[in-house]
């Protein structure tokens, strides 16, 4: 039995996004500001329904603590 796991999905489509939006050469670290990233997360979130706000907000806490330790970006490996 498979079951559907929002975060997971959401996780996905970040990862995504990231290798879409990174200035980052083909392979590389596929990174992208912590801003970037912290609007599309948000706002994927709050259209999925399925993960509160205050999981979204601790989670956003979690990365923008590792982002801040590379200048400010996000890389996938942060989540």
């Amino acid at each position: 039995i498979s079951c559907w796991n929002p975060l997971q999905s959401l996780l996905s489509s970040m990862k995504q996004a990231c290798e879409i939006l990174t200035r980052d050469p083909e392979g590389g670290a596929a990174r992208i500001p912590f801003e970037t990233f912290s609007f599309l997360y948000s706002y994927l979130a709050s259209i999925d329904g399925e993960i509160s706000e205050t999981e979204t907000k601790a989670f956003l806490r979690e990365i923008e603590e590792q982002a801040d330790k590379h200048f400010g970006m996000v890389l996938i490996r942060h989540f």
